[in-house]
């Protein structure tokens, strides 16, 4: 069966609406970087959602579940170290990023920043274990003060 005749200006037009379509579609999809910043931005959620009830314990704001409190801090500890792989070099300069340049130029400072999050963490996480109140509230308080230590140097407002 032969293809039917299409005139000259028929097929040129039919293939410049193909490239466009590609094109517009190509731009839909996020790049590496966009995916990774999303997954960046989903781990801070998933942790805050954590650390929030953590710290309303802490600060006498809502009454002391030990096991909660555990279980919380348990999570953020295995979060922790998934932020490492959030922060890959492609990601300098993404849209939506709240990460500041300083974090950039200064990237021995903000890894040592990022690992003392872990380690506070899994310290965090061990301590509430044994679900001594006073002892889980102070480690939360060294894990808090190690957010915030880096938030205040790298994180954009």
């Amino acid at each position: 069966m032969p293809f039917p005749r299409v005139s000259r200006i028929a097929l040129p037009l039919v293939l410049a609406a193909s490239v466009l379509s590609g094109a517009a579609l190509a731009q839909g999809q996020p790049t590496q970087a966009e995916k990774t910043l999303k997954y960046r931005k989903a781990l801070y959620q998933v942790i805050v959602w954590n650390v929030g009830p953590m710290s309303a314990m802490a600060q006498d704001k809502m009454p002391f579940n030990s096991a909660d409190f555990a279980t919380r801090a348990n999570r953020v500890a295995e979060l922790a170290p998934m932020l490492g792989e959030a922060y890959s070099p492609d990601t300098k300069g993404v849209a939506n990023s709240n990460m500041k340049a300083e974090a950039w130029q200064n990237r021995a400072d903000f890894d040592a920043k990022m690992k003392d999050f872990v380690d506070t963490s899994a310290k965090l996480a061990q301590v509430a274990k044994g679900g001594d109140a006073a002892k889980s509230k102070a480690a939360f308080f060294d894990m808090a003060n190690t957010c915030k230590a880096c938030h205040d140097k790298y994180k954009a407002d």
